[in-house]
């Protein structure tokens, strides 16, 4: 990747996220910090409004709008394939919204890059077997709960058949033992739990905030679930 092309790259990261540090950005693309700290200021003489709060780091000048990001022929080709994997392991709503992005992925491609995405959509297929197949429709709603950091309604079914209405505080979502799983605080339980999402009966997003501010990261979870990594 020559200077150019990076420049180009370090822009798309900055468009994607509220904020990013500079040890990110030298991660990310292999490079010193003081690298990253001349791309910017190149960046800012071209004219990009790049801002920076510590200790969160730079972002793109609020109200500054980019030219639409452009896909290379193996990026589109990498997203063809994912909607593969979209479609056979996640539920209703977040196929339907995989592919009104997608949609848009292709409507921004060049005319060849769109042949060869079409001619891929025929050539990539996913065999699983039916008890693998989501029939709910809960993913995008809890996605939507975990970001706003607000209170969820669920009534479930657990392993016995038993079922209970609770309030929940979503933290993540988890996909292991072949089955997608929901955690969070359960308001009826008053300690973290692990709702198979194949197992809700109902669903209904609340307009009410957590009640407890700083949850444990999904990392800090995970080694309490069932299986061994």
């Amino acid at each position: 990747m020559n200077r150019m092309e990076r420049l180009i790259a370090i822009m798309t990261v900055l468009q994607s996220k509220k904020h990013v540090t500079a040890e990110y950005i030298s991660e990310r693309f292999d490079i010193s910090v003081r690298t990253v700290y001349r791309d910017i200021k190149a960046l800012g003489e071209s004219g990009i409004p790049v801002g920076f709060e510590a200790p969160k780091g730079y972002f793109i000048t609020q109200g500054y709008f980019l030219p639409p990001v452009s896909f290379t022929t193996e990026e589109a080709n990498a997203l063809v394939l994912l909607e593969s994997v979209a479609m056979g392991f996640t539920d209703k709503s977040i196929k339907k919204h995989y592919s009104a992005a997608l949609n848009k992925v292709k409507a921004s491609l060049r005319s060849t890059q769109k042949d060869h995405a079409e001619a891929l959509t025929d050539t990539i297929r996913m065999q699983l077997p039916e008890r693998m197949m989501p029939d709910y429709e809960y993913m995008s709603t809890i996605q939507q709960h975990i970001a706003g950091k607000t209170i969820i309604e669920i009534a479930y079914k657990n392993s016995k058949d038993e079922v209970s209405d609770r309030q929940v505080e979503p933290i993540g979502l988890i996909f292991y033992a072949f089955s997608w799983h929901m955690i969070a605080w359960c308001h009826l339980r008053q300690e973290y739990r692990d709702f198979k999402i194949s197992r809700l009966i109902r669903l209904k997003g609340l307009d009410q905030p957590f009640a407890i501010t700083t949850h444990i990261s999904l990392a800090e979870y995970m080694p309490q679930l069932p299986v061994a990594f």
